[in-house]
């Protein structure tokens, strides 16, 4: 039951970050027409998808931990370093990159960074994601 629960959190995690960065924030630009207004919706938004991945991330991280208390084999310890890796990903966008970008400092290069970044935290999960569900339908 656990580990369906910990699934559906991976779910969620993967899914609210497919839905706001590649469907809601291109939306906003495309229809809003002013870029300005569009940024500051959109920075709000991955401000609130930031606390979703760091609410999903520590209770993953809660659920792996205690597997790896019964057994600490290689899987876990990938789902731990996938979290982990998502989680530091998110942080280091909402708090290093994301006022960077809000102050308009070297817009093009800050704003390429965390794209990139957004897009390698939505890879991690999406392995995650992956690699738990194999696993459960074994």
């Amino acid at each position: 039951m656990k580990d369906r629960l910990a699934l559906l959190l991976a779910a969620f995690w993967w899914g609210s970050l497919t839905t706001i960065g590649f469907l809601v924030v291109p939306m906003l630009f495309a229809k809003l027409g002013n870029p300005a207004v569009a940024g500051n919706f959109a920075g709000q938004l991955f401000e609130a998808q930031s606390w979703v991945a760091i609410g999903c991330g520590l209770i993953l991280l809660i659920h792996f931990r205690s597997k790896a208390d019964e057994r600490m084999d290689a899987a876990t310890m990938t789902s731990i370093g996938l979290v982990l890796a998502a989680l530091l990903l998110a942080l280091l966008q909402q708090y290093a990159v994301a006022p960077r970008i809000l102050a308009r400092e070297n817009l093009k290069l800050w704003h390429a960074v965390g794209s990139g970044m957004y897009v390698a935290q939505w890879l991690c999960t999406l392995v995650l994601l992956w690699r738990m569900g194999a696993r459960l339908g074994r």
